[in-house]
């Protein structure tokens, strides 16, 4: 086979005989998952429509594709006919055509195709390229149809060629918009089945490379003996290997038009190829992947910290103490080559005397045409313990600033072997472009973020860490966003301790979503945990919160169910704003049931009553409380669908453990499409506390009393076994009744004794003001009482009711406390002056 060139005609490079080629990839169903903006231009269908559909029913390929399980061969495409038959057999060798096609505006159409079949990873199977073969009608006197009807599609070894290694330097540029990884393995298999090329006779062949935007004004003209002009339009080594023309060079203006369409359809598709996710990482790689092949050979982005972290709007110009990472890169070279010398996910400041710091100070691209070695010498020497200059020396060199509103976020490394074309002036104007467009991306992906970050921690906060256990019962919770924008919303749930070792258990949810809501939340947990400690009845406690919501503005409405357990006497009572009931799983035979309990009206309506319901419970039992969202279901009445049935079966699941049963619920309710509010989930497993370890004794108004104290607290710890908790305790007991003995006004003092996990005293009088922390002098002979208590205990409070108050004291039973010792108890240094034994 000859060169390619006919005879008699000069040897040109093959990288200049260059046609507008469609590209489309297939997978192995035949369905169109590549398909660029040249298809959509020669076969008429926009990409969107394309991509997904059957390859036959968009173009011409009958026969190249393999056949289906049913044995029949794809390519119905409405309106065409084969001119030509294949000139390679199906299976691991490309075919080739030429077909008639109907075209939904420009009518029929002469189309060549070349189709290639891959193999490897990926999804595509095989490649096709097709051209429109009446750019290459001769439209002159003397031409025949005959002549022109000999013209086809065929392949041939690059080498074949002039400038045979440049030519196949090329031809990744027939592969727009796919990256660096799949269009390396389709061109491999490219060079291996035989270049495409189009046959005017069985020796004369001219390699097809694509154009990207050629002018089709009339700036091109051919002369030749005894026939008028070819028409503009006509590809100049297309012409001369048909018609043996000699070519009148084309003006300097046609060149710099056709450059500039070409470089504004690449930002073309770069635009429509980057933005297509908020996620700032996505993003980066979609930003990084753009350039690589078809604007350069390699690419590295890299931000600023803050930027990457979503923390906000870096502050300030970038200087040589700023920290970059390396988010992402894209190359064409041999895998690994890049790896170990500029790793992804690198944080590293860039050195002053370096062209990387000179881009992101000044943020204006910085072109170096062609790195010598003594320039990128220069540079590698600025970073310690890595070599760049067999990766940089000799390349070309292109430095973007990424900004956004005059704030350099980061900046892109572009660079292209030494075989490709320098970058340029109007490369630097290019890359300029892409960089901004890229900025623009990059902030409204990292604005997202930092959104999302910020809208996530105040979520979080509002929301309580809840301890597993309690008195006298187990919790467990489970919190899921909303998928609405900013997945934050005004659902909440809480546990507060309350004296007598009683818990309330609290969940809400305030109506709507986003911000507003999250911070009206936050003012009702603040407001409900406030009003529990004061002992109010759960009835009373939501209408309280109800004249709140009120005064906060009209607009506020929440729903919200609180519940407090007494574990002593095996009792819950309930009231309800316009909340769904809870579920309550009896540990007897482990059936479910809805509360029934009256409804109320939401938090804000105002002027409606609520109503305490009181619950008997045993030992075991399980209380479920929820949010809407968990059980709401698109176009059913909450009441009366069937999440709660949904809710008490998954409820009544046997479980070993709190966690299991929480997991079992959101699993089997939260399984249904399009969920946009948030779920919040309390469960809490009332164990109780038996009589047993509960001791409750009346003490005399009389001073006598306080010794008779430590005597009963200490007989009632020996006799749980508890002696090394008897002097802590008998001190602090102490403390507390001569403080009930000096302020109440009845006759009596109340003390109970409760053991759980730890030991619970109380402390109850009828005097209605609070226990208060004073501050002492050292002289002083009073006042140190509840100093002692804050110092000794574990945890203490004081709660105060209409008819008296309570102050309770925890000790742990599981490690010494300060002011504890063996064998006879002592005062912890200067909180007590020192005492007789005595009393």
């Amino acid at each position: 086979m000859d060169s390619g060139i006919p005879p008699g005609l000069p040897r040109r490079s093959a990288a200049a005989g260059r046609i507008p080629l469609a590209v489309v990839v297939v997978d192995g169903d035949g369905l169109v998952s590549h398909w660029s903006s040249g298809a959509r231009r020669l076969f008429g269908h926009p990409r969107d429509e394309a991509v997904g559909r059957h390859a036959g029913d968009l173009m011409p390929v009958a026969g190249a594709l393999a056949e289906d399980e049913r044995g029949v061969a794809h390519g119905g495409c409405d309106g065409y006919d084969e001119l030509g038959p294949e000139l390679h057999a199906r299976g691991s060798y490309p075919t080739a055509g030429r077909a008639k096609v109907s075209h939904p505006e420009r009518g029929r159409l002469d189309v060549l195709w070349w189709a290639y079949p891959l193999i490897g990873p990926g999804p595509g199977r095989h490649l096709v390229l097709a051209a429109d073969a009446g750019q290459l009608r001769p439209e002159t006197a003397g031409e025949s149809a005959a002549d022109f009807l000999r013209i086809a599609p065929g392949f041939a070894h690059h080498t074949e060629f002039p400038d045979a290694d440049a030519l196949a330097r090329r031809l990744p540029d027939i592969l727009p918009n796919m990256g660096p990884a799949e269009a390396g393995r389709i061109v491999a298999q490219v060079l291996e089945l035989g270049y495409p090329v189009v046959e005017f006779s069985h020796h004369d062949r001219v390699p097809v490379t694509p154009d990207w935007g050629v002018t089709r004004r009339s700036a091109v003209r051919y002369e030749s003996p005894g026939a008028g002009p070819v028409p503009a339009g006509a590809e100049p080594v297309l012409a001369e290997a048909r018609f043996r023309r000699r070519a009148v060079p084309r003006p300097e203006l046609d060149l710099e038009y056709a450059a500039v369409r070409e470089r504004l359809e690449f930002l073309n598709d770069v635009s429509g190829r980057i933005g297509s996710s908020l996620d700032l990482a996505h993003t980066i790689r979609e930003v990084t992947s753009a350039a690589v092949p078809r604007f350069a050979d390699f690419a590295g982005t890299h931000l600023r910290a803050a930027v990457l972290a979503g923390e906000g709007f870096p502050d300030g110009p970038p200087d040589a103490t700023t920290v970059w990472h390396r988010v992402w890169v894209e190359h064409n070279d041999e895998p690994g080559r890049w790896d170990d010398t500029v790793p992804v996910g690198e944080a590293l400041p860039f050195p002053e005397h370096t062209p990387f710091f000179q881009c992101m100070v000044t943020g204006e691209p910085v072109l170096i045409p062609r790195l010598s070695e003594e320039m990128g010498n220069r540079i590698s020497a600025e970073f310690e313990k890595r070599d760049l200059r067999p990766l940089i020396n000799h390349r070309s060199m292109l430095l973007v600033p990424l900004k956004a509103r005059g704030v350099v976020l980061g900046f892109m490394v572009l660079m292209r072997r030494p075989g490709r074309e320098p970058f340029d002036d109007m490369d630097r104007t290019t890359g300029a472009e892409l960089a901004a467009r890229a900025g623009l991306v990059l902030d409204n992906a990292r604005m997202y973020t930092y959104q999302e970050n910020v809208a996530e921690t105040l979520q979080d906060s509002m929301l309580p860490h809840i301890a597993p256990r309690m008195a006298g019962c187990d919790i467990a919770t489970r919190y899921l966003p909303g998928t609405r924008l900013g997945r934050i919303g005004g659902d909440w749930f809480d546990a507060v301790k309350l004296p007598g070792s009683r818990t309330a258990l609290v969940v809400g949810d305030v109506m709507g979503h986003g911000l507003n809501s999250v911070a009206m939340m936050g003012q009702l947990r603040t407001a409900v945990q406030t009003m529990a400690t004061m002992e109010l009845p759960p009835a009373q406690l939501l209408r309280n919160l109800d004249d709140l919501a009120q005064r906060l503005g009209e607009r506020y409405l929440a729903t919200c169910l609180y519940a407090v357990y007494d574990p002593i006497r095996s009792e819950v009572q309930i009231a309800n704003a316009g909340h769904i009931p809870p579920v309550l799983v009896r540990a007897e035979d482990g059936s479910a049931e809805v509360l029934d309990l009256p409804t109320g009206a939401p938090i804000g309506v105002g002027g409606v009553a609520f109503e305490t319901v009181s619950v008997r419970v045993g030992p075991g039992d399980r209380l479920v409380l929820c949010s809407d969202g968990l059980i709401e279901v698109r176009d059913e009445n909450i009441w009366e669908g069937q999440g709660l049935a949904a809710l008490c079966a998954s409820a009544a699941h046997p479980a070993a453990a709190m966690d299991t049963a929480c997991d079992t619920i959101i699993r089997a309710l939260n399984t249904r499409e399009g969920r946009k509010d948030a779920v919040a989930l309390l469960m809490a497993r009332l164990n109780g506390i038996p009589d047993s370890d509960v001791a409750e004794y009346e003490l005399a108004l009389d001073p006598r009393e306080v010794g008779r104290a430590r005597r009963l607290v200490r007989d009632r710890l020996l006799g749980w076994s508890l002696p090394d908790a008897v002097e802590t305790a008998e001190l602090m007991v102490s403390e507390l009744v001569t403080n009930a003995m000096n302020h109440a006004r009845s006759q009596r003092v109340g003390l109970r004794l409760v053991r759980t996990d730890a030991l619970l005293c109380e402390v109850t009088d009828d005097a209605p003001a609070p226990a208060a922390l004073l501050s002492t002098r050292p002289d002083d002979e009073s006042g140190r009482g509840l100093r002692v208590v804050s110092t000794l205990a574990h945890e203490w409070g004081t709660s105060s009711t209409a008819y008296g108050k309570t102050v309770w004291f925890e000790q742990t039973l599981t490690r010494k406390v300060p002011g504890r010792y063996h064998g006879r108890w002592t005062n912890p240094p200067g909180l007590l002056p020192p005492r007789p034994t005595g009393r």
